[in-house]
């Protein structure tokens, strides 16, 4: 899945992840807020602001420290923060810490913050994004979500996975519960599974923050500007992946320690027909967040090409039991399921599109009675860390091909 931001590039990262991010009519809330008045609120403790991502955001959560993604700052020293349409500077301060998150200095008028969430969230909770709308240019709120996933416990970097629209631009603002409280920063996603960064970590940012934290700072934030350059050269490449650039990708993006773009190196390797490295990349990313379904399903279709299907059954199955409702994992399911002869896992595949998309089962039923031949190993269109970027819009194929739609 690709942060959700936009940098001026011919081609933008976020592409990377097909299906170009763009609201449509079920996105989001148009003209005055029609979420609930706390939420409503908490768009005055969020601003947008400019750095290597021109179009980000930010959450106040103290009076002159606001939190954003570190992949919106990259190596930058400064940031500017609109406030009420006038810009200011904020100082990046130096962190160690080893997840998206740096904390930002900044002078503000006197205004609210954003309280952290009085209890953990559970699966299933209401949730919304806070965030700058690029078309509309201003802060904004839009429709709620639900929580798929909280973060997986004895994971330090593990994310909440929910299904509130999120989209380019809303990278570092806030995700919030119907109190308007902070759960989470908002980070990246697509096909309808979007992520955030718990608010459980801004206390360990603050920790690991400051000047004695430079030289760990300076490394991390190259790293995540040489990663971002190289996946948008290997977006634009074609064939095997050119020996310097894989090198980049495999260095850079694994120095980061940042799993989705760990996913979006894969990713590439796999557009390059280079499985194994693939696949060894979407396993590290896994390592690092067992519960981040769109790179779960990017390695699943890495194994469709390989013809590695019965590597690929526990993995369709761990979907299928987080995410039975999403069409991809349902595709995903079907295919391995057919060419690993598992009628077990077809049987459970087939039960959840007729519970969840029952328009779907004609089709699922006519592939299951096709001569059973695996796909062929040949360019995929595509490669996507999830389903098509649905914005909670549809789902779509996640990885190298047939199984598409996210």
């Amino acid at each position: 899945m690709h942060p959700c931001t936009l940098r001026r590039i011919a081609v933008p990262l976020l592409t990377i992840i097909a299906g170009a991010w763009m609201p449509d009519r079920a996105v989001a809330n148009t003209g005055a807020c029609l979420a609930p008045a706390p939420v409503c609120a908490s768009r005055s403790a969020v601003f947008r602001i400019e750095s290597f991502s021109p179009f980000a955001s930010a959450v106040r959560i103290a009076d002159s420290l606001l939190v954003t993604n570190r992949h919106v700052v990259a190596d930058a020293n400064e940031v500017a923060v609109y406030v009420a349409g006038k810009k200011r500077t904020a100082s990046v301060l130096p962190s160690s810490f080893d997840g998206d998150l740096v904390l930002l200095q900044v002078t503000l008028p006197a205004g609210p913050t954003m309280p952290p969430a009085s209890q953990r969230v559970r699966r299933g909770d209401t949730v919304r994004t806070v965030g700058y709308d690029l078309s509309q240019r201003q802060i904004r709120v839009y429709l709620e979500g639900r929580v798929i996933s909280p973060p997986a416990d004895g994971y330090a970097l593990a994310r909440l996975h929910h299904t509130a629209h999120t989209q380019p631009g809303n990278s570092g603002g806030a995700v919030v519960n119907d109190a308007g409280e902070l759960v989470g920063i908002a980070t990246s996603g697509g096909a309808g599974i979007f992520e955030a960064v718990s608010v459980q970590r801004i206390d360990a940012v603050r920790a690991a923050s400051g000047g004695g934290h430079a030289d760990r700072h300076r490394r991390l934030s190259a790293a995540y500007r040489s990663c971002t350059f190289a996946t948008e050269a290997a977006q634009r490449a074609r064939g095997r992946v050119p020996f310097r650039l894989a090198a980049l990708l495999e260095n850079e993006c694994l120095e980061t320690g940042n799993r989705q773009f760990i996913a979006l190196a894969a990713q590439a390797f796999g557009r390059g027909l280079e499985f194994g490295r693939s696949r060894a990349l979407f396993e590290r990313a896994l390592a690092i967040d067992p519960n981040a379904h769109n790179s779960r399903l990017g390695l699943v279709q890495t194994l469709i090409f390989a013809r590695e299907y019965e590597a690929a059954v526990p993995h369709v199955t761990t979907l299928l039991a987080s995410i039975p409702e999403n069409i991809s994992a349902q595709r995903a399911a079907v295919q391995v399921g057919k060419f690993a002869d598992n009628t077990a896992l077809v049987a459970r595949a087939l039960d959840a599109i007729r519970l969840h998309d029952p328009a779907g089962l004609d089709a699922a039923e006519r592939f299951l009675a096709l001569p059973a031949r695996g796909p062929q190993s040949r360019q995929p269109r595509r490669l996507q860390d999830a389903t098509r970027p649905a914005n909670d819009r549809t789902d779509q194929t996640n990885g190298t091909g047939p199984v598409s739609d996210e």
